[in-house]
């Protein structure tokens, strides 16, 4: 399989969520390597410094610095996003990856949105909004984390935080159409305002990370079976690939001259489970405007950020 090649990135500055491990981690070690400096948000400290010394083990002399970031608190998102601003550095590259899959009980953020609704989508389109102005003097690119569940996605607006029926999957895979379509949109409205920001999004196709294991144990007595049959699948070699592969279209889409906004890069492989990094079709359920634009609305009220004209 092809790799990328990342261009120089000396001078840039690079903010990945959910960087201590699998694919964030990965990807910054990447972005180090290409001489990148770091800001790794994290929600817990001890892997955060776990991971800085990965990164710095992979890419010697490299500049990361911590921060403290709970994509499930907004006032966690705005206060990460204030010293950001206090510092006062431009972000030229922004990749919102972190997030929650598949919860088997239905579980809130602080702020009593669904977890994978408010994680996934709310926590980052806040992040995004608070941080727009670093964004804009850094003419940054946004890649947003989506998943090929977004296919299959669909938004209920009388019951978006699964208040009255709450599947694990359904929940899921409304979080990542929320994560397309938010990309997409945010790259509309930078154009129409000339904000300079340049938004698409990626999805890893199927990568064997703990989130098969963090997520699907919540709420649960025993320990979910999905670890392990994908740990079984990726023995055999089938439908699963390991994280340096899996973050290749995200990586292409944050650092590649030939990466636009407005797109989605994925997998290109059979079902988009693994294979090379790729432009792909927008899936149908995000290529309504009306119904982005219904989203965006909906999303600042409750990520509580106006992004403005």
């Amino acid at each position: 399989m092809k790799d990328v090649s990342v261009p120089d990135l000396t001078g840039k500055l690079a903010v990945v969520t959910g960087a201590s491990d699998g694919i964030g981690l990965g990807l910054a070690v990447r972005l180090a390597q290409a001489g990148a400096d770091l800001v790794l948000p994290v929600r817990d400290p001890v892997k955060g410094r776990a991971a800085v010394a990965r990164v710095r083990s992979a890419a010697p002399g490299a500049t990361v610095g911590l921060g403290e970031l709970d994509l499930a608190s907004l006032d966690s998102v705005a206060s990460f996003a204030a010293k950001l601003g206090a510092e006062g550095r431009p972000v030229d590259i922004l990749v919102n990856n972190a997030g929650v899959m598949s919860p088997a009980t239905r579980h809130t953020t602080a702020d009593g949105l669904e977890l994978q609704f408010g994680t996934n989508h709310i926590g980052h389109m806040a992040l995004v909004g608070h941080i727009l102005p670093l964004l804009r003097a850094g003419r940054a690119r946004v890649t947003t984390m989506s998943s090929s569940a977004a296919r299959t996605g669909t938004f209920d607006w009388d019951d978006l935080q699964s208040e009255r029926r709450y599947s694990p999957t359904r929940s899921y895979m409304r979080s990542k159409l929320a994560n397309l379509v938010f990309g997409l949109e945010l790259d509309r409205r930078s154009r129409a305002g000339g904000w300079g920001v340049v938004s698409n999004v990626a999805h890893p196709g199927t990568t064997l990370t703990n989130l098969y294991a963090s997520g699907p144990n919540l709420g649960r007595e025993r320990p979910s079976p999905l670890e392990s049959v994908m740990r079984r699948f990726a023995r055999l070699g089938l439908f699963v690939q390991t994280v340096d592969r899996g973050l290749l279209p995200a990586l292409y889409a944050a650092t590649s001259p030939l990466a636009l906004g407005g797109r989605l890069y994925g997998p290109d492989g059979l079902g988009q489970f693994t294979g090379g990094p790729a432009e792909l079709a927008v899936y149908k359920a995000a290529r309504d405007e009306a119904v982005a634009a219904r989203l965006w609305q909906v999303s600042e009220r409750l990520a509580g950020v106006e992004f403005g004209a």
